[in-house]
């Protein structure tokens, strides 16, 4: 079971995904979205958690970001973007935004931690840096998924 608090795009965030399919460039009969360089250096990060904690839920997980700044969906600042959760689910593809839902949580208002409920046993959890269009960057800027138990 996951739970907590949910993280909903607003009306601007998806009209990016809209215009995000609209600025792709024809490439071999489909569409390809323009990926947003990723910063040098950029990395992002859970701050105090680590592979293999022991922990209990509710959970409050920080996201920490270094070479890079923080940005809300749909706001088009060079090197930003916001941060998107994934839990217990693999890391999303690089091509297309990240999808929303109770594995792919989005943070596009800027916010840099959450509070998460997930049930008893094994999690997988990792941060994913997206553009203003929930795209991953080129290269993607994504923290290591890490194993977590909750008690």
């Amino acid at each position: 079971m996951l739970g907590g608090r949910s993280i909903r795009r607003g009306a601007a965030a998806g009209g990016a995904v809209s215009l995000a399919l609209a600025a792709g460039v024809a490439s071999a009969g489909h569409h390809e979205l323009a990926r947003t360089p990723a910063p040098d250096g950029a990395r992002v990060y859970l701050i105090g958690l680590s592979d293999g904690a022991v922990v209990a839920s509710p959970l409050t997980v920080r996201f920490g970001l270094v070479g890079a700044g923080v940005a809300p969906a749909g706001v088009l600042n060079p090197a930003t973007g916001h941060h998107h959760l994934i839990i217990d689910a693999p890391t999303p593809a690089g091509d297309a935004p990240i999808p929303n839902d109770e594995h792919h949580r989005h943070f596009g208002g800027g916010q840099t931690e959450t509070v998460i409920e997930l049930a008893p046993g094994a999690h997988t959890l990792q941060l994913v840096l997206g553009d203003h269009l929930h795209v991953p960057h080129d290269p993607p800027i994504a923290s290591q998924r890490i194993r977590i138990t909750v008690e």
